[in-house]
């Protein structure tokens, strides 16, 4: 697996972090998280799959205590060539070797951006979820952005182009083959409720938030929608639009889960 991002990791900033499309998707997680991280209170965070750091170093700027971790050993030397800062940390780690005993204090936040836990599956996904629960302090919080089953962009995209096979690819519970950079990676998708049902016992939902649902995914970034004025519609209505039921049909979700 680290091999598939280690390829990833020389153009991933250019491809997504710095698109006008990462850059609107990133926003619109941050203000969904802000209530967290501008509190007053420094914060104790590890990230997983944090790739070339860029959430990391947003959240050691604010003077939180970061531990970042990557299954990727290039994207975290990408990652620490971008940042000096003596309250972050940048280590390689895989998630699937997580445990109580990998760091030796607990977390007030564990938070994974844009699909990274995507490469697992729903068993292996609970596994984890139950683990960061071991990691986290009391009324910890984890926050997960995740790819769902049916982006409405990812559909219409498909159905213009004339791809009827693959225009509902998300909606199935086995792993697809997913274009990142050039690598095919595995890649499993998750309904809101999904996540809600293997976390009831453990967790409390405390939010869930659509994330690209008038912005639209990274590949359409040369597309017209990125060009004004439509461009500057289709922010503005983003930026407005927050309904959990949205979520299940953007190119993203944000879920925030508090630690009962």
């Amino acid at each position: 697996m680290s091999s598939f991002f280690d390829v990833a990791a020389k153009t991933y900033d250019s491809t997504f972090t710095n698109t006008q499309i990462g850059i609107e998707q990133r926003k619109k997680v941050y203000r969904n998280i802000e209530h967290i991280f501008i509190s007053g209170d420094k914060k104790n965070v590890l990230e997983l799959n944090c790739g070339t750091g860029e959430d990391a170093i947003a959240f050691a700027k604010q003077g939180h205590n970061i531990i970042a971790t990557d299954i990727s050993d290039e994207m975290i030397n990408v990652a620490r060539s971008k940042s000096n800062y003596g309250n972050l940390c940048f280590e390689t780690l895989d998630f699937k070797n997580l445990s109580k005993k990998t760091f030796k204090h607990e977390f007030d936040v564990v938070y994974s951006n844009f699909g990274g836990l995507n490469c697992l599956s729903l068993e292996e996904l609970k596994n984890l979820m139950d683990t960061i629960y071991d990691n986290l302090a009391p009324g910890g919080k984890l926050i997960m952005v995740l790819m769902p089953k049916n982006c409405i962009w990812e559909q219409i995209y498909f159905l213009l182009k004339g791809n009827f096979k693959r225009y509902k690819r998300r909606n199935t519970d086995q792993a697809l083959l997913v274009n990142v950079d050039g690598v095919q990676v595995p890649t499993w998708y998750f309904n809101p409720d999904e996540i809600v049902e293997i976390s009831k016992k453990k967790y409390t939902k405390t939010n869930c938030v659509p994330i690209g649902i008038t912005v639209p995914p990274s590949y359409l970034e040369k597309s017209f929608l990125t060009k004004s004025p439509v461009w500057s519609v289709l922010k503005i209505i983003e930026k407005k639009l927050s309904n959990n039921f949205l979520s299940r049909y953007a190119d993203h979700f944000l879920i925030e889960l508090t630690k009962k």
